[in-house]
């Protein structure tokens, strides 16, 4: 009988990259991000796996989960991810548990494909080979100009559809987003994301602008993610041909039952590097197919792209300009966008990433 690949090394670092100018949505601002990298080894191969999240990700990695998993299968995923769900109960399931989660889990799906020598999207189990993305970016930061150029320049490149940030002022909002329709043009459809800046009078009545004067066809968290009342109220109230979506803070698969259970959206979001891995994301997915509701994945399209080539409610992935921008410059294999599409190379074992050390060595914190 063959023996079981052995899980022999886990290696976690952080790295932080400035972004390449300030940046701001409607309830935060920031000018650097931090990739949470996770690199474990079994049978000669390298798993990668990644998370968005803060340096305090990496050392509660670092210094609880890494031994969980060490000296364990590294084809038993499932086995993996209770051990290091159990690990964190008495942490809290939400925030930097989960997303440390997340990036372990990421790194043994790539793990166990390389071991089996195939791509992790055709390990899931392929339910599509091409998945539609959205460019994502206009900040509230943006000038009128690097507004236009952004958007327009997506436009451009064959994006269906692209989505911008709002929330500052409800006032100049009504005019970036004129802005933002005539830079695209009739054809792509227009998404606006508030992250939850807005009153629910002042996100209906926005909603009914934005709907009537230039088309907006997506209004993510007009209120707050945690008011579910309000969301459903937007959801119920909002214009014909307007979704309504949130999602992307959630953490554990109870936070989406009680979003789904509620009403409270006509696109459910879920981020693999927030709520726990690939396999906290299929969760969601399972729950969405149950709703009989669509699927969107948030941010970090490398590994978006693998999990939603095989979650059969995905609908989408999130091209956020800052999460493409890093992993170009993080990874040999990163995937772009083409003509509005992301195709996960299937000739490439894992993710088919390579992490770039030496040029990612300047950027290092943890």
């Amino acid at each position: 009988m063959t023996s079981l690949p052995t899980i022999d090394r886990i290696e976690v670092s952080a790295y932080t990259v400035p972004t390449e100018t300030p940046e701001s949505d409607g309830t935060f601002v920031w000018d650097k991000t931090t990739l949470v990298l996770v690199e474990i080894s079994a049978a000669n191969e390298i798993g990668v796996g990644y998370s968005y999240a803060d340096t305090a990700t990496a050392h509660l990695i670092s210094h609880l989960l890494a031994d969980k998993v060490k000296n364990t299968n590294a084809l038993a995923n499932a086995q993996a991810w209770i051990t290091l769900t159990s690990a964190i109960r008495n942490l809290g399931r939400p925030g930097i548990a989960s997303m440390a989660i997340a990036a372990v889990d990421n790194a043994l799906w790539d793990l166990k494909a390389k071991l089996l020598k195939t791509s992790v999207a055709a390990l899931l189990g392929l339910a599509r080979t091409e998945i539609l993305a959205y460019g994502s970016g206009g900040f509230t930061s943006y000038s009128d100009d690097q507004l236009r150029a952004q958007l327009g320049g997506w436009a451009e490149e064959g994006f269906r559809a692209v989505k911008m940030k709002i929330g500052r002022d409800a006032q100049a909002d009504l005019h970036r987003v004129r802005v933002a329709r005539q830079a695209i043009g009739d054809k792509v459809a227009l998404f606006v994301d508030a992250n939850g800046a807005y009153t629910r009078k002042q996100a209906l009545a926005q909603a009914e602008r934005f709907a009537g004067e230039w088309n907006v066809t997506w209004f993510e968290e007009p209120v707050s993610s945690d008011d579910l009342d309000g969301l459903r109220m937007m959801r119920d109230r909002a214009p014909a041909g307007m979704n309504i979506a949130a999602g992307e803070y959630g953490y554990d698969v109870v936070y989406f039952r009680r979003m789904l259970e509620a009403g409270a959206v006509d696109v459910q979001q879920a981020d693999s590097t927030r709520c726990a891995g690939i396999t906290g994301f299929l969760a969601v997915d399972a729950l969405c197919d149950a709703h009989c509701l669509p699927l969107s994945a948030h941010t970090a399209p490398s590994i978006h792209t693998h999990a939603c080539s095989a979650a059969r409610r995905a609908i989408n992935v999130e091209y956020f300009f800052d999460h493409a921008r890093i992993e170009q410059m993080a990874f040999e294999g990163a995937i772009r966008a083409k003509q509005g599409y992301l195709h996960p190379n299937l000739s490439a074992p894992g993710f088919g990433l390579i992490f770039k050390h030496a040029d990612m060595q300047k950027y290092r914190v943890a």
